[in-house]
C-alpha cells in the first residue's frame, strides 16, 4: 500500500513509462501547504563528521541525514516532493545501488520526483554522493 499525504499528489501517467522500479515518479502536484522546507545537499557523512569509502554507505547514511533533517521540522519522507542527487563517477552499478537504497527508505510510500545529475567530484573529495530535498506540509 502507498501512502502519500493529502497535498501531495503523485502522478505517473500511462503516456509515460513506469518510473517506480527506477525509484522515483515523473510528477509531484503541491496543493494546499503552509510549510516548504529545503534540506541542503546530505552526503554521507556520520554524526562524527565521518565519511565512509563506500558508495552504498554514503547513500544510506546522506538518506539517514535527510531522515534527521525532517524529523526536525516534523516532517516526513512522504512530505518531499523533490530530490536531486548527485553522483560521482555515476555508473550503472551506482545506479542500481542508488535505486535499492531509495526502495528501502520509501518501502511503503510513493516515490518523489527526482532528478539524477551526474558529477565529476563534490564539495569533499571523497564524498561520493549527496542529496538535497524539498519538502511540504499543510
Amino acid at each position: 500500500m502507498f501512502i502519500s499525504p493529502h497535498h501531495l499528489r503523485i502522478i505517473n501517467p500511462d503516456t509515460l513509462y513506469n518510473p517506480q522500479p527506477f525509484g522515483y515518479s515523473h510528477i509531484v502536484e503541491v496543493q494546499q501547504f503552509r510549510r516548504i522546507i529545503h534540506i541542503a545537499g546530505q552526503g554521507g557523512e556520520n554524526p562524527n563528521g565521518e565519511l565512509s569509502a563506500d558508495f552504498a554507505q554514503q547513500v544510506r547514511q546522506a538518506f539517514s541525514n535527510v531522515q534527521i533533517a525532517l524529523d526536525c521540522v516534523g516532517a516526513k519522507l512522504q512530505d518531499i516532493a523533490m530530490l536531486r542527487v548527485l553522483i560521482v563517477a555515476h555508473n550503472e552499478i551506482k545506479h542500481h545501488i542508488l535505486i535499492e537504497i531509495m526502495q528501502q527508505f520509501w518501502s511503503e510510500q510513493k516515490f518523489p520526483a527526482c532528478t539524477l545529475i551526474p558529477v565529476s567530484q563534490l564539495a569533499k573529495s571523497e564524498m561520493l554522493f549527496e542529496v538535497e530535498a524539498t519538502a511540504y506540509l499543510d
